[in-house]
């Protein structure tokens, strides 16, 4: 017997224990297993399965022609990515997505690790309870909500902001319909209701520290800075970058929900994102086809930043997500 054929004996030796490994390892785990289903169940209905949907990027279909559309609808190819490409819109919508997303991640993605921080120093049980707990509420407020929130306190009829500034004797301002002021209402406000929830993450990293690396530092003569800085955060170094990863592909979701209930034509110029302009080329204008073009522009480009953001978090030999 040759040396091939002792090799493709070896690897159906191999494959065959792997079976035996993996069916046995099923049988054992079998309640783990069931428990996995729904969740399985719930990714390949609502995410996988509408992926069958993306071939109308690539057709011409009418509205409410259905599957029957999808199926049987002209192929243009690339007909939809190139008017795209050519809109008066494209570079304003992706500037905007752009440029919000990275204000997110400069101020919003720092602040609930620099909140972790904060609580890990306060000694007082009762205090740290009471601040973590103000700080989640937020989150669970829905985005109407909140949306109306800000109307509501921003508004120049009655509004707490501009009653203060009438007061001082200056003229009400109308903030949510100014391009000054509205991609910082819309960045604060976000960093505000997600930074006690985002916080939990890495105060749980926090805790899976070694306490006896502090107690050593303290023999070192190590005060509280340099615990944090040389101790607190490499500990958290790889829930960090983890997190960055996540951050960096999603950037081109720059808060759909929350742009779409506080902005007005007024703002288009800083807000209208490319979210909000597959809403209204899709739902509103009825153009289905370019609408499924421009999102799956979007999808290419955020699925390659977190690959390449991945990559790189690997070659300075952090931990990725794969």
């Amino acid at each position: 017997m040759n040396s091939n054929a002792i090799c493709v004996k070896q690897r159906k030796t191999e494959k065959k224990i792997n079976k035996k490994k993996l069916l046995s390892s099923i049988k054992r785990n079998k309640l783990y297993y069931l428990l996995i289903i729904p969740g399985l169940l719930y990714f390949i209905i609502f995410h996988y399965g509408p992926m069958f949907g993306i071939i109308i990027a690539f057709k011409d279909i009418a509205p409410f022609e259905g599957v029957k559309g999808i199926i049987n609808g002209p192929w243009v190819g690339f007909k939809h990515f190139v008017t795209f490409f050519q809109s008066y819109y494209f570079w304003d919508v992706l500037g905007n997505t752009v440029v919000i997303s990275a204000y997110r991640i400069i101020f919003g993605f720092p602040a609930p690790i620099t909140l972790a921080l904060l609580l890990n120093e306060v000694k007082n049980q009762k205090f740290k309870r009471t601040v973590q707990t103000i700080s989640y509420l937020p989150h669970f407020i829905s985005t109407v909500v909140l949306a109306g929130l800000i109307t509501t306190v921003l508004s120049t009829n009655g509004g707490i902001v501009n009653e203060i500034i009438k007061k001082i004797g200056k003229e009400p301002i109308f903030f949510i319909g100014s391009t000054k002021y509205f991609r910082t209402i819309l960045i604060s406000s976000g960093i505000w209701q997600g930074i006690g929830w985002g916080s939990i993450i890495y105060l749980a990293s926090i805790s899976g520290i070694d306490p006896q690396l502090y107690e050593a530092s303290i023999v070192d003569g190590a005060n509280r800075w340099k615990q944090t800085w040389h101790i607190t955060l490499p500990g958290m170094s790889n829930v960090i970058v983890i997190m960055f990863i996540f951050a960096v592909g999603s950037l081109l979701n720059a808060g759909f929900e929350q742009i779409l209930l506080l902005y007005s034509p007024a703002v288009y110029e800083v807000s209208d994102i490319i979210d909000t302009y597959v809403y209204r080329e899709g739902l509103i204008s009825l153009r289905y086809s370019f609408a499924s073009a421009v999102g799956l522009f979007k999808s290419i480009i955020a699925m390659t930043l977190l690959i390449s953001t991945n990559y790189l978090a690997k070659r300075f030999e952090q931990s990725g997500i794969w």
